[in-house]
């Protein structure tokens, strides 16, 4: 008959958290009397008032000093919007439709028109699933955008 030592398992499993948790536990004691309720008393207590007043005198010279928020200078055209997502590193025809809410017609005559000024160009690339185009602008239409 064999002897059965996979006690000596479970006291191994055991020792691991034991060393973490003993010696807070003996400091914890070393240290004093303290209760479970005082660090839980300190744990939720702050000072509300201190954000009360900072929040106030935030709030009273955001009133008295209102400003409208800034327009954008430029016009958003459908162009630009188009651009502005070619910039964003949106490259399928799809997921700028999507972000734009443009139909098929309006997203396609506005890639034209980006393509004929020299602002985009498209690539063929081998994908996965055979070619894709990708839409990439070109550093005339990064200064188109961002003039």
């Amino acid at each position: 008959m064999e002897a059965d030592f996979s006690w000596i398992y479970l006291i191994i499993f055991l020792m691991v958290p034991l060393a973490r948790i003993l010696p807070r536990v003996l400091k914890k004691f070393k240290s004093g009397s303290i209760n479970s309720q005082e660090i839980s008393e300190r744990q939720y207590d702050s000072d509300f008032g201190r954000f009360e007043k900072q929040s106030d005198e935030q709030f009273e010279s955001n009133t008295t000093e209102y400003q409208e928020p800034p327009k954008s200078s430029k016009p958003q055209t459908k162009n630009m919007l188009v651009l502005g997502e070619l910039h964003r590193g949106v490259r399928l025809f799809e997921n700028i439709q999507k972000n734009t809410g443009l139909t098929t017609e309006e997203l396609n005559s506005i890639l034209e028109d980006l393509e004929s000024n020299g602002l985009m160009k498209a690539q063929q690339k081998s994908g996965l699933f055979g070619m894709k185009t990708e839409l990439v602008p070109t550093d005339k239409g990064f200064k188109e955008y961002y003039s």
